[in-house]
């Protein structure tokens, strides 16, 4: 489902390549949709490419492909249908989240050719469930053992929002997490707000604070103390697929 924004968007960018033939540029879309930055026109292209509604042509500027429309848009889908693969391998991402917003490491094409574990997925993380109650024994994943800690025990989550665009992890993503009550100061960890509300935020620790910090500037961070927070594991690996 697409925000009012993303189907306004993708709705002027589609009548303006049907009439032109050519893009419009971000300066244009900014002003049909009446929106202040062009970092806003940045993201609703961002989420509209997850989606699979556009595609950036590479090596073009101001180059966009509509792939497909909303059924409920005026002129229907477009002649060059979205391709999807059901046997595709998911890219993994892997390495330290701990730090720095970001993911270092890079794609892994091979993985599902590499040693896999299973783990539990448990669901969708989101406002007002807590862990226990997203646990799901008939569901799982399956992963690079290279990306777990062997002595460790782990879960898999899909993650629901985009709270932490800024770091990498998308609306949809699957999050390896290594579950235990503790983490570094700048962790990203799920954590579980005043026993109800489970979330995933970087964590930050200042006398007897906590503060759960968002990765999208849109979003607030929020200051708890030190009963209102309880780590339940810490982000190790990312899944995403294509």
């Amino acid at each position: 489902m697409l925000t009012r924004k993303q189907h306004q968007l993708l709705s002027y960018i589609d009548k303006t390549l049907r009439e032109s033939g050519i893009s419009p540029s971000y300066d244009e879309m900014k002003a049909a949709l009446d929106l202040k930055s062009k970092s806003g026109i940045h993201r609703l292209i961002t989420g509209l490419e997850e989606r699979g509604f556009i595609r950036r042509l590479p090596h073009r500027a101001r180059a966009l492909e509509v792939l497909k429309l909303p059924e409920n848009m005026e002129g229907g889908a477009p002649a060059v249908p979205l391709k999807r693969k059901s046997n595709f391998a998911p890219n993994v991402i892997s390495g330290g989240f701990s730090d720095k917003i970001g993911l270092p490491g890079a794609p892994v094409g091979d993985a599902v050719a590499a040693e896999t574990l299973q783990l539990p997925l448990y669901g969708r993380i989101a406002a007002g469930t807590p862990i226990e109650a997203l646990r799901d024994s008939t569901n799982s994943v399956d992963v690079p053992a290279g990306m777990l800690a062997s002595s460790a025990e782990h879960y898999a989550l899909e993650v629901e929002g985009d709270s932490m665009l800024e770091a990498g992890i998308h609306d949809g993503d699957t999050v390896i997490i290594q579950r235990t009550e503790n983490a570094e100061n700048g962790s990203i960890v799920v954590a579980l707000v005043e026993g109800s509300e489970v979330t995933l935020k970087r964590l930050r620790r200042k006398g007897a604070s906590i503060a759960l910090e968002p990765a999208n500037k849109n979003y607030e961070t929020r200051i708890f103390g030190p009963d209102q927070v309880q780590v339940q594991g810490r982000l190790v690996g990312l899944m995403r697929n294509y």
